[in-house]
Formats: structure tokens, C-alpha cells, sequence
């Protein structure tokens, strides 16, 4: 298979993106994923079919602690106090400790209750529901915080850390920083090894730690000169350590920022300043750092989805009930169709952000071998449809949804940092548009190399080249029905979906034609672009959101049979019967987009946008950099030179660390 990293005409700076996201994200799996496939034009039925059901004696065990959750949250939770005073009392962890929740991922031997990640997604969907601060807090914790450890710890490790993060510490990732958001590879924080060869001596500056300033531990990313083992070239990669706040030369300097949702989670800045870092606490090996952090990511990934489908689910209910009990000109607003529109696309979409988060946590939960991308656009599509969900609930609502009491706006304000953190939305486009078609990508490339002429090839050369491989049957076979898709439109074989119910094989064939037109798109654009693709996200976010719609459309339609078998024809389930009707409705919205993503890629607005942008850019940099907030590591000459963001009557937060004795003091009163 060719390497995309030898197309001809790469620039330098993509051809380095390609090999570090090849050293991230390691070997391809020998297995594609669901996602890899529709790429393909396959639909990969025992990956969607049946829909995943976790297990019964786990799903009781999980029942148990909802009900006991649901207690908690509709009786004790100061879910509005939280937003109100910024901030997380401490009774609220310390009940969460008890409840188990905090503690539910963490095997049972290490003082947790050994649930997966099905069951876990769904506390983090019910916190979400009353309290996204809440949410955010616990998934902090159990899904990046001290994920790390629970993967990629020792045994010594394990048993050190584990069961104080199950029973009474908090933890943190510590990966982002003042220069490094979505490019985790960027890493500015620097470890290096002491003399005596003992400790690793930590220097930087960690920003958005949640939960930074209450924590008992801190998972920490930072670069470290490496050797090769094959090469003995040295090379700097990232190391993953463990650090405590209570070592010397650790500055919590900011315990949190004012924020507009989510506003009682607290995110910190920390500075470490000659580090002194027991070479025990090294996560998994040197330099295998930031396949640790992805790794953890894919995890927070599903529990952010979890997190906003609660809260677009408690929008979703009281937006339609607010609709069928106030009226104006003398009729409710339910009865008129562009509030029917809404609410049934919040239906729709509630429906099918389930569909999709649940498939997800089931692949998660049977250890399949190749899930990185299916995590992403887990993300991509619940962020963004429970987004809108919670747009539609506000817009039926009007004015009433913008009063505080109602609680809605609080789920819109908490809810729209989701299509920001966990790998920003478009750059997860990218993301799935790159990684999912990467395969096939190559298989063009090498076909494209082995028979066409590249235009700085020899004709002799090129002669020889082509008349040799085209007696290759292996090539000719990839060859010929990729000629046949690109030259003259001819789809390749449309793919079956055979495990369905009979009442439902209509839309499991047109799920199936525009598999098969999607990777046909995709093949034409690569051809038209090549290697100019690199650049054109726009295009490649149209592919993106084909495989997204089309994904969910699977998904969906697994659980809806599934729920069929379930239900067996009861129709005087009116839940039951609102949750088919919303299936079926999301499947022509899904066609619908589809169709608009189609016809985007050949009529689009893309040039003028370009030289529009390239115009405002071009104008706001004549003018004065004071005028504007300027990013405070910018690498560019305006560091330093932008006005300060004004902080008058915005509530601030202290900056002083906690001693190491009032540290340990805590940990001893929790034990």
C-alpha cells in the first residue's frame, strides 16, 4: 500500500503532520472499524448488529446506583447553587465518594465498583440531566484524570493510587497549555532524566485543568528527549508522569477562571519548576506519552456525549411540554408546524445522539481493535445535534428559556463549550475525513503511482512502469473497478443490510445506496483535488459529515430494531411509540443532509469565502493590536502588545496552593 507521505507536491509542513500522526496514533488496526468502512463503501453489520446490550448483572448493578443517584440529585444536588457560586462544595464530592460514583470505573479489587463504560456513560447522561458543572467534574476525574493509571499503570501503581481516586481524591489531566490546545503534540512542558537517574526533572505550565486545584494527583504530559531504539537517533517525544500538588516546585498559581457555562467546575493553571519526579511514578514507557493521552481522550470523548445528551434530553421534555401549555392567539404553540418542526427534530435527534453513544460505549465495552475514529465522531455528532437540540428547546420557550429559574438556559450555557474541548469540532472533521480514509487513500495512491505518469517522469520511464503492472492481477484488481467509479461513474456494488426486521429494510436500503455514494464522493474529490485535498477542509468536512449522518443512520437503525424485538408491536407505549417516530423521522433528516453535503461538493460558495476571509484578515491586521485581546504565547511579533480583557466585578478566584500539610490533613480526614 502507498504512503501518503510521498504524494508528489506534499509541502514540508503537511508531510510532518502525516509522520507525527502516524508516530501518535501507532500501527493501523488489522480490523477497520464501522466508520473506516462506510469510507469503502461497506456497512460492517457485526459491528452494528445486534445493537449492544451490556451485561445483565452489571446493568441491575448500575439501575441500583441510578436510583440511588436519583435520589441524591432531585432531592440534595444544588445544581442551581453550583452555577450560581461557581463552584463544587466539598459535601457534594464527598457524597459523590459515597455514592460510588466518583469510583464506579476503578476496579473492584482497587476499592471501585468495576463497571464499564456503558454503565458508566449512563450516571454521566442522569448527572448531566440536573448538573453539567456536576457532569464535567466527574468525567474529568474517572475518564482522563485517572484513566491513565487504570490503563496504563503498573500493578504497583495501581495499588498505590487507585484507591484513594475511588474513595477521596480527585485527579486531573494536565495536557492543554497556554500554546497547545488541539495539537497535543506540541507539548512546551519539558521533563528531563537527574543525574543520579532517579527522578525526572519536570519544568513548565499546564492551563484548563479541571479540577487542578482540588486534586490529589495529576497526570502529566510533557516532552522528553528519547532515544531510538532502532535507530539510537535521539528525538523528543512526550512521557506521561504522575505528579502530586504537595511536591516542591508545583504552583497551583490560578485555581480557576470565571466562565460562561459550566460554571462550577474549576479549571487551573499550574507551574512546575524543577520538578523532582520519582521515576516510579513514569506512566507506561518514555516517550509513549501522547499515546496515552489519546488513548484517555477517547474515553472523555463518549462521557462528554453522555454529559450533553442529559441535558438536551431535560430541554427536549420541558420545550415540549411548554409548547402543548402556552398559547397564543388562542392556540397552543404545539399547534403550529414550525414548533412541530422543532420539537420533532428534538425528538429526532435526542433519539439518535442515544443511538450513537450507546453503540459507541458497546464497541468501548467488547474491546473492539479499532474504535479512535468512531469515538471522534461520537463527539462530533452528539456535541453538535445535542447543541441544537437544546437551540430549539430555547427558541420554543423564548423569553421564558433566557430566565435563570427555568433552569434551560443554564443547559444552553453549559452546553456549548462541548463543541470546543476533547479536540474542537472541526478539527475533528479533519480528523475523521483523515483517519477514516486514510486506507483507502493509499490503495488509490499506490493504483495512481503503478499506472499514470507523474508529470516529472520519463515516457520510457513511464512506458516500461505501466506496461509491467498492468500483467499485474493484483493491481489490475484494484484497479479496474477504481477506473470504472472515477472515469465513468460507475458505483461499485451497493452493500446489504441483511439483519434487519422486514419493516424496517427500506431504510436499511437507502442507508446502503449512499454508503455506496459516499465512497464514491470521496473518490472523485480525491481525484479532482489530489493533493491539494490536504488543504481543502471545507471539502473534506462535507466527506466528514457524510460518514457522520451515515453513522448515525446505522446506528439508529440498530437500536430501532432492537426496540422493535423489544416491544413486539406494543403500541400503547406512548414513549415507545414517540421514540419509533423520531427514528423514523431522523432517517430522512439524515438523508436530507446527505444529499446537501452531496451537492456542496460541487456547488459551494468555498472561493468566494476564501477570498473573503483572506480580505478581513488582511484588514484586521492593519490595525492596531491594542485594540484587541491577543493570545498571551503568541508567536508571533504582537505578544504582549494586545489590550487586557477587563476583570472589573468579574469574581476571581485565589491562587494560593494548599500546603503540604493541610494536604495530607485532608486526605487523612476523608480516610
Amino acid at each position: 500500500m502507498a504512503d501518503l507521505k510521498n504524494l508528489k507536491g506534499i509541502s514540508a509542513a503537511d508531510r510532518k503532520l502525516l509522520e507525527q500522526a502516524e508516530e501518535w496514533l501507532g500501527a493501523e488496526p488489522t480490523k477497520m472499524g464501522p466508520v473506516k468502512n462506510l469510507f469503502w463503501g461497506n456497512i460492517k453489520e457485526e459491528s452494528y448488529f445486534p445493537y449492544p446490550s451490556p451485561d445483565a448483572r452489571e446493568q441491575a448493578e448500575c439501575d441500583q446506583l441510578l436510583a440511588r443517584l436519583d435520589e441524591y440529585l432531585s432531592k440534595e444536588h444544588p445544581s442551581i447553587q453550583i452555577d450560581q457560586d461557581q463552584e463544587v462544595p466539598k459535601w457534594v464530592i464527598d457524597r459523590l465518594f459515597e455514592l460510588g460514583v466518583l469510583g464506579m470505573t476503578i476496579p473492584k479489587e482497587y476499592g471501585g465498583l468495576g463497571m464499564g463504560i456503558t454503565s458508566y456513560n449512563r450516571v454521566l447522561e442522569r448527572l448531566g440531566f440536573y448538573c453539567g458543572s456536576t457532569a464535567v467534574m466527574v468525567s474529568a476525574h474517572q475518564s482522563i484524570g485517572c484513566k491513565a493509571v487504570m490503563l496504563y499503570g503498573t500493578e504497583e501503581q495501581k495499588k498505590q493510587w487507585l484507591p484513594r481516586l475511588a474513595k477521596d481524591w480527585l485527579s486531573a489531566f494536565c495536557l492543554s497549555e497556554p500554546n497547545v490546545g488541539c495539537d497535543a503534540g506540541g507539548q512546551e512542558t519539558r521533563c528531563e532524566k537527574s543525574a543520579d537517574g532517579e527522578h525526572y526533572i519536570l519544568n513548565g505550565e499546564k492551563k484548563w485543568a479541571t479540577s487542578g486545584a482540588l486534586s490529589g494527583l495529576f497526570t502529566v504530559m510533557a516532552k522528553q528527549k528519547v532515544k531510538d531504539p532502532k535507530t539510537g537517533k535521539e528525538s523528543e517525544r512526550v512521557t506521561a508522569l504522575v505528579c502530586h500538588p504537595w511536591m516542591e516546585g508545583i504552583d497551583i498559581y490560578q485555581k480557576n477562571r470565571s466562565k460562561c457555562g459550566i460554571r462550577g467546575t474549576w479549571q487551573a493553571r499550574i507551574r512546575f519548576n524543577n520538578v523532582k519526579v520519582p521515576k516510579f511514578h513514569l506512566l507506561g514507557q518514555e516517550g509513549r506519552g501522547l499515546n496515552i493521552a489519546l488513548s484517555c481522550l477517547n474515553y472523555g470523548r463518549c462521557t462528554l456525549s453522555a454529559g450533553m445528551l442529559g441535558g438536551a434530553r431535560r430541554v427536549r421534555d420541558q420545550a415540549t411540554k411548554w409548547a402543548t401549555t402556552r398559547y397564543q392567539f388562542g392556540e397552543p404553540l404545539a399547534t403550529k408546524e414550525l414548533v412541530k418542526q422543532m420539537i420533532a427534530r428534538m425528538a429526532a435527534m435526542d433519539y439518535a445522539i442515544d443511538a450513537v453513544l450507546y453503540m459507541t460505549t458497546g464497541m468501548l465495552d467488547r474491546k473492539d481493535e479499532d474504535f479512535q475514529v468512531e469515538t471522534a465522531l461520537c463527539k462530533v455528532f452528539c456535541s453538535e445535534m445535542g447543541w441544537r437540540v437544546v437551540n430549539d428547546g430555547m427558541q420554543i420557550m423564548g423569553g421564558e428559556s433566557y430566565m435563570t429559574e427555568n433552569e434551560v438556559e443554564r443547559v444552553f450555557r453549559d452546553s456549548r463549550i462541548n463543541l470546543i474541548v476533547e479536540g474542537a469540532n472541526e478539527v475533528m472533521q479533519s480528523y475523521i475525513f483523515g483517519y477514516g480514509g486514510k486506507q483507502l487513500a493509499e490503495q488509490m495512491l499506490g493504483v495512481k503511482t503503478a499506472l499514470l505518469k507523474d508529470s516529472d517522469e520519463p515516457l520510457g520511464a513511464y512506458l516500461a512502469k505501466a506496461v509491467k503492472n498492468s500483467f499485474n492481477m493484483r493491481i489490475m484488481k484494484l484497479a479496474i473497478p477504481l477506473g470504472l467509479e472515477v472515469y465513468l461513474g460507475i458505483r461499485r456494488r451497493m452493500p446489504r443490510v441483511t439483519k434487519v426486521l422486514p419493516e424496517l429494510r427500506e431504510p436499511a436500503e437507502r442507508l446502503a445506496r449512499l454508503v455506496r455514494e459516499h465512497t464514491y464522493q470521496f473518490k472523485i474529490m480525491s481525484k479532482k483535488w489530489d493533493v491539494k485535498m490536504l488543504d481543502r477542509q471545507a471539502v473534506q468536512a462535507r466527506l466528514a459529515d457524510m460518514a457522520m449522518w451515515l453513522h448515525a443512520w446505522a446506528c439508529t437503525l440498530s437500536k430501532l430494531d432492537a426496540e422493535i424485538r423489544a416491544h413486539k408491536g406494543n403500541g400503547a407505549d406512548l414513549e415507545w411509540a414517540r421514540d419509533k417516530a423520531a427514528a423514523l423521522h431522523f432517517f430522512d433528516m439524515a438523508e436530507s443532509a446527505v444529499n446537501i453535503c452531496i451537492k456542496q461538493l460541487y456547488e459551494n460558495p468555498d472561493e468566494s469565502m476564501l477570498r473573503a476571509a483572506d480580505a478581513a484578515i488582511a484588514h484586521i491586521e492593519s490595525l492596531p493590536p491594542d485594540e484587541f485581546i491577543i493570545p498571551e504565547k503568541t508567536p508571533t511579533g504582537q505578544r504582549g502588545k494586545g489590550r487586557l480583557a477587563r476583570q472589573d466585578f468579574i469574581k476571581q478566584f485565589a491562587g494560593e496552593k494548599h500546603s503540604v500539610g493541610e494536604m495530607q490533613a485532608m486526605s487523612a480526614q476523608r480516610a
